[in-house]
């Protein structure tokens, strides 16, 4: 299939696709250049996409994407090996949780204070005086 096809099919850009086979994402299982030099995708194409927006999906970045998928082809890992990767993963994602946790319950706080301002300045000054106190721990 041509590239625009794949695009298509995959929902993404023909750059992108272009910039994961620059990366070595896709290689020559995966496209072939034929006689004019357009590139000609297989069906090992999409499922190679379908892998790798899995890994973008879960916060991998490039080099772990690289990472993972030469592990992928060449089966070297170990059960126990994706085990703990999978686990350092999760503790990396559960951090960045708390962290968003944390940035909502001040935003939440922020809107409160800012909304009690249009009724109540006097309790909203006192919100932000007790918020002033709190953060100078």
């Amino acid at each position: 299939m041509k590239i625009q096809e794949l695009a298509d099919k995959m929902g993404l850009t023909i750059h992108t696709i272009r910039f994961y086979e620059k990366e070595g994402l896709l290689d020559d299982r995966h496209v072939r250049r034929e006689s004019n030099n357009y590139r000609n995708y297989s069906e090992e194409a999409v499922e190679r996409l379908k892998l790798v927006k899995n890994f973008q999906s879960i916060g991998c970045s490039l080099a772990e994407l690289k990472e993972a998928l030469q592990e992928c082809d060449t089966n070297m890992s170990t059960n126990l090996q994706i085990i703990d990767w999978i686990r350092g993963k999760k503790k990396e994602i559960e951090s960045k949780k708390e962290e968003y946790d944390q940035m909502l319950n001040t935003l939440n706080w922020m809107l409160e204070c800012r909304t009690l301002l249009m009724t109540d300045s006097q309790q909203a000054q006192e919100m932000m005086k007790s918020w002033q106190a709190g953060s100078s721990d």
